[in-house]
């Protein structure tokens, strides 16, 4: 065979293999969005920002990470986004406030989304619920809240979400004098609103609280008067627990089974999205909580890292969407309370 009829043929069987040793991982040359469903400078959207700078180099293809922001009704207009209308092709991470699943648990009317179908990446920081409150508002001891003559009023994003059912519990089971303020944008709009008076303060994860109020809570401005935990955390070693002041067994056991804080730093995918890169992105967000430069980074933003694995987020919103029903019920009951 001549030499001219063979160069052809091998060519053809060189341009075949070519795609196969050279192939793009899925990412490659792609952007990947993380949507934070509540507003800019709040906690959900600093930890989103500080992962955005460092994860990229942990997904295979290197992808550019964007962070925008959806906010709305505690965050559930991302999560309704992100479970019917974005793409569920790996490209979209939802970054939401996790305790909203439990307007699916409560059977909350406007609730777009089943939460048991979402792809679950994981949590940056286990965190729990801690109340703040001003300095001026007078109220600066659990005592001095109980002994108040009128409501203490607290901001609260919208029903469902732990900054309306905190307070609702607090009052429901432990007696506490509360007037809750709905329809704040995210925890930084609480924040503005108490710093002008127009609240006393607000219930939310300690981790976003001594992030994004740092200078207020250094100076005794705002001072932490309540934690939702069985025991002191070690950066509030004297502040009072909330099963503390429970009457009843029942009461105790609601505090807890009601706070799904150790969630709250949400970050998913669409139903449907592809396992694979699911998986992918699993392993590069655990990579991420690993990476020195990112612990640095997080440091310098007080950022508190304590990850959950995707695996163990998707078996923690199983249990708390399987909640004992007899509990469901008491807390349906707690939470109707005008």
């Amino acid at each position: 065979m001549k030499l001219w009829t063979i160069l052809p043929a091998v060519a053809l069987g060189l341009g075949l293999q070519a795609p196969l040793s050279a192939q793009e991982p899925f990412y490659g040359g792609k952007t990947l969005r993380i949507i934070v469903g509540t507003t800019p400078g709040g906690g959900l959207d600093t930890y989103s920002r500080a992962i955005a700078r460092h994860m990229g180099r942990h997904i295979p293809g290197n992808p550019t990470i964007v962070v925008e922001n959806m906010p709305g009704a505690g965050s559930l207009i991302l999560a309704s986004h992100l479970y019917k209308v974005a793409k569920p092709d790996g490209l979209s991470i939802g970054n939401f406030v996790g305790d909203i699943v439990m307007t699916q648990l409560l059977g909350r009317p406007g609730v777009e989304a089943d939460f048991l179908k979402f792809g679950y990446i994981g949590v940056p920081l286990r965190d729990f619920n801690a109340c703040g409150l001003t300095k001026a508002s007078g109220v600066t001891s659990v005592e001095r809240w109980m002994a108040a003559k009128t409501p203490v009023k607290l901001g609260s994003t919208a029903p469902g979400t732990s900054t309306d059912n905190t307070p609702r519990i607090l009052r429901g089971l432990l007696g506490l004098p509360i007037q809750t303020v709905t329809g704040y944008k995210g925890t930084a709009e609480i924040r503005l609103a108490a710093e002008s008076g127009e609240i006393a303060g607000g219930c939310w994860t300690w981790g976003s609280m001594r992030t994004t109020w740092r200078k207020a809570l250094q100076s005794g401005e705002v001072v932490v008067v309540l934690q939702n935990r069985a025991e002191p955390h070690p950066e509030l070693p004297t502040v009072p627990l909330t099963v503390d002041l429970a009457k009843t067994r029942e009461a105790r056991e609601l505090l807890l089974a009601s706070d799904p804080s150790p969630i709250i730093f949400t970050y998913a995918l669409a139903p449907g999205s592809p396992n694979e890169r699911l998986q992918t992105l699993r392993k590069a967000f655990m990579d991420t909580m690993k990476d020195p430069e990112f612990l640095s980074d997080a440091a310098k933003s007080q950022l508190a890292i304590d990850p959950m694995a995707g695996e163990e987020l998707e078996k923690t919103v199983t249990r708390i969407l399987k909640l004992d029903p007899a509990l469901v019920a008491k807390l349906k009951e707690v939470l109707a309370l005008k």
